[in-house]
């Protein structure tokens, strides 16, 4: 097996968080189970999917808030919330909110362009600013002014003045967003296949997650568009080639699986394989295969992968549509057996 040129250091992985309609506490709770896993097992992130309109998770920013006071030291990120369903002030407030209750551990990876099936919903989205919106770069430089701590407004000081028999009360309002919480504009991540957006991620400080989907714009092989991607987030990001990028795979190891597990694994990779042989689509998007083997073999072909070579953060994903069960088993397959296999080594705190 050929050695990697450096370590993995930081190990997550990233769920959809399905649930049934019919009852969908058992799904969240499901979710904010396995987060609680990753912690014991010591895993550096726990990230959530974000679906409108579907039986996975709306709000993600609020399943964190539970996560957060469930756990005590993974990081908790989204991967990622599309702006174009959220205003970017009050969004400001609510990760905000999260980041102080969850001791600063909030990583929140957004994305921009229109919501999909945009026309489908936008009468219930924006129903008097459908034409009007801006789905655009603008609408992430807002959110990073909000959360960096720029003004949102011209006025601050006392608000009012009501006075009661028993105590006085002074209003005070703030020029920018409240509450505010220091450190968190810097893990804000921006989620991009294309190297328009990775490029803008670079020159706006931010930090850069790469998925299992990209277009393919100089390339038709996968990894070398997302290596080019990850180059150019870093020749024009300030910190260069110390900026932080997350590569997001989907990666089932089967070491402990059982027979049917690994029937079931390597049935939904083989249907989902076609899709990856050719650009899709007028976006010619680009997808990855799924990574289906031992731990072994999916460190080797990992090492192969001329992306993954040039990052130390990965946050593999979850399939979609397994059982709870089934991801216990690969989580801990990944944390005890693929994780080692790349370098990492678990928390000292986990446990």
């Amino acid at each position: 097996m050929p050695l990697p040129s450096q370590p993995l250091r930081k190990l997550g992985f990233l769920t959809i968080g399905l649930f049934d309609e019919a009852d969908p506490r058992k799904g969240h709770e499901s979710t904010l189970e396995i987060i609680q896993l990753g912690e014991r097992l010591g895993f550096d992130s726990a990230w959530l999917r974000h679906r409108h309109l579907q039986y996975g998770i709306s709000s993600p920013v609020a399943v964190l808030a539970a996560a957060s006071q469930r756990t005590s030291r993974i990081e908790l990120g989204t991967a990622v919330i599309p702006l174009g369903w959220e205003n970017p002030l009050r969004l400001t407030e609510d990760l905000a909110t999260v980041d102080i209750l969850s001791g600063g551990r909030l990583n929140p990876g957004i994305s921009v362009g229109p919501p999909m099936h945009y026309d489908q919903v936008k009468q219930a989205l924006y129903p008097d600013t459908a034409d009007a919106e801006d789905f655009g770069y603008d609408r992430v430089a807002r959110l990073l002014d909000f959360v960096r701590g720029k003004p949102a407004t011209d006025f601050s000081g006392v608000e009012g003045f009501e006075a009661t028999r028993r105590q006085p009360h002074i209003e005070y309002s703030s020029d920018r967003v409240q509450p505010h919480a220091p450190g968190l504009g810097r893990r804000l991540w921006y989620g991009g296949g294309s190297l328009r957006s990775a490029q803008w991620a670079g020159e706006h400080a931010m930090n850069f997650l790469t998925s299992s989907v990209v277009k393919a714009e100089e390339s038709e092989d996968f990894a070398e568009v997302q290596l080019s991607h990850v180059r150019a987030f870093r020749a024009h990001h300030p910190d260069g080639d110390r900026a932080r990028v997350s590569q997001g795979l989907v990666v089932i190891p089967t070491d402990s699986a059982s027979p049917e597990q690994r029937a079931k694994y390597e049935a939904y990779a083989e249907k989902r394989l076609p899709r990856t042989a050719t650009p899709q689509g007028p976006a010619r998007l680009m997808f990855a295969p799924d990574l289906v083997g031992t731990s072994a073999e999916i460190a080797e072909r990992l090492y192969a992968h001329a992306a993954f070579r040039e990052i130390d953060e990965v946050a593999f994903a979850l399939p979609f549509t397994f059982e709870h069960d089934d991801y216990v088993q690969i989580l801990t397959d990944i944390a005890t057996r693929l994780g080692p296999a790349l370098g990492w080594q678990a928390s000292a705190q986990h446990g």
